[in-house]
């Protein structure tokens, strides 16, 4: 298992240029674990990218339905006062945005501290960073 950011899941629903290689993760990864706000950031995703006409709607509502399909597989890790609390340590040792560092949180906890073995999935390179400073090991590498 390797926990997922949105940024990693929002290519599994659209084509983009790195759909393939996280396709082939997916794949390898049946139990993707994700936190608990992935589904929302990718709808507020594949609904920008249609208020900005980058993807049909016909795209968009296919989109939705690989999203849907993800769902109904994959793990989330709820919140709760632990994450609250990583997230807000979190916040003074990274320079992350506090949806990012929510991530981590859920991440962090998820691997109950054992980063060294669990794989992180992420595209975006601040939170990329912060992940791996905390030992994580960055996919796609």
């Amino acid at each position: 298992m390797k926990f997922w950011d949105t940024s990693a899941i929002v290519p599994l629903c659209v084509d983009e240029p790195t759909t393939a290689t996280l396709r082939r993760l997916a794949d390898e990864d049946p139990g993707l674990v994700v936190w608990w706000s992935t589904r929302t950031e990718c709808i507020s995703a594949l609904a920008r990218r249609g208020r900005e006409r980058q993807i049909k709607p016909t795209t968009a509502a296919r989109a939705r339905l690989v999203l849907r399909d993800l769902v109904a597989v994959w793990s989330e890790i709820l919140p709760s006062e632990t994450v609250r609390q990583r997230t807000e340590r979190l916040l003074t040792v990274h320079a992350l945005r506090s949806a990012d560092a929510l991530q981590l949180a859920a991440a962090l906890l998820w691997s109950q501290g054992r980063t060294s073995a669990h794989g992180f999935v992420c595209l975006d390179d601040r939170l990329r960073a912060a992940a791996e400073r905390d030992g994580f090991d960055i996919l796609p590498s």
